[in-house]
């Protein structure tokens, strides 16, 4: 019986070591480290490489519920290469970030938070001209936390739809 016991024991220690490796395997700080690498001035992501050297401004946007975590990330990988950014995120879904505003907004449903956030997220992609890069990162909840409703569709009508779906 007692052998019963340790090896309960051993199965929910294993068990719980594999719960925190796979949580820290998906940690947003980490799918930075894993999907970009900085060399030098040299950016890549994807297969594709960007020499920031040749860029006059580096633009991070994004949203979802992990957004200002990953921002933190890639603003620590980056550095003072990084221009300016703008992230929106659910409300208390905060990171510490330097360079880039984090806009908390509804999360299932939207927001008018979200749609402002939304709205400025876009200026600050026009800014971007041809020889600036924009970053973009978006998680889980990226699209209820970016609104902006379509020509005839108004918040209300968003969210509506969006209550009609979570029931």
């Amino acid at each position: 019986m007692e052998k019963s016991g340790k090896d309960e024991t051993r199965l929910r220690r294993d068990a719980a070591d594999i719960c925190r490796q796979a949580i820290a395997a998906v940690a947003p700080a980490t799918a930075i480290r894993n999907h970009l690498e900085l060399q030098g001035a040299k950016l890549s992501c994807g297969g594709r490489i960007y020499d920031l050297a040749s860029c006059r401004h580096v633009y991070l946007v994004g949203a979802g519920k992990a957004a200002a975590a990953m921002a933190a990330a890639l603003e620590k990988l980056l550095g003072d290469r990084l221009t300016a950014g703008l992230v929106i995120v659910k409300y208390g879904h905060l990171a510490p970030v330097e360079k880039t505003a984090v806009v908390e907004a509804g999360h299932p449903v939207p927001d008018e938070a979200g749609v402002d956030g939304a709205r400025r997220l876009l200026a600050l992609v026009d800014r971007a001209e041809k020889e600036d890069l924009v970053i973009c990162l978006i998680s889980g909840g990226g699209s209820a936390l970016m609104p902006l409703p379509a020509a005839g569709l108004t918040l209300a009508d968003k969210q509506a739809a969006t209550r009609e779906l979570l029931a």
